[in-house]
């Protein structure tokens, strides 16, 4: 029960988790204003402006990096891991998401008749724009700054 504890008193997990969250809050701020209307969705979904990843792994590095130091080694693994997170997220994802858009395009125009398919469409919403994963490392970044006035580490 002590390592639950521990887990829980972890300022830079909770500033981390807390940008995350305040990036899916924002993808419907972001839908709203582009789309008129309110998308629930946005909230659990990946894809979007901004990237709920890159606030998420930009936070963990930041706060890493003020409670270890940024000549750490903890700093270091967290900087690499962030920067993996946000290029899967602006490239691999985002090429995936093409294609699903565009095996979704042929399979509706192969069968525009009768032809039903036992699969579900393709998500295409996979991954990030280079803006998007930007605006979530700025995101991280601000939330994690921010924080370091209210938490010690």
């Amino acid at each position: 029960m002590q390592n639950i504890g521990e887990i829980m008193d972890n300022h830079v997990l909770w500033v981390a988790l807390l940008a995350c969250a305040i990036a899916q809050v924002v993808k419907v701020v972001v839908e709203l204003v582009q789309n008129g209307k309110i998308n629930l969705q946005a909230l659990v979904t990946a894809g979007g402006m901004p990237s709920s990843h890159s606030a998420f792994v930009a936070a963990l590095a930041v706060g890493v990096g003020q409670a270890k130091g940024w000549g750490s080694p903890e700093f270091a693994l967290a900087l690499v891991f962030a920067i993996i997170v946000m290029y899967d997220a602006a490239g691999v994802r985002q090429a995936a998401g093409l294609q699903a858009r565009i095996l979704n395009q042929i399979i509706d125009e192969f069968f525009q008749e009768d032809h039903h398919l036992s699969q579900d469409r393709l998500k295409e919403l996979l991954g990030h724009t280079p803006v998007q994963v930007i605006a979530g490392f700025v995101l991280g970044v601000a939330v994690s700054w921010i924080a370091s006035f209210n938490f010690s580490y």
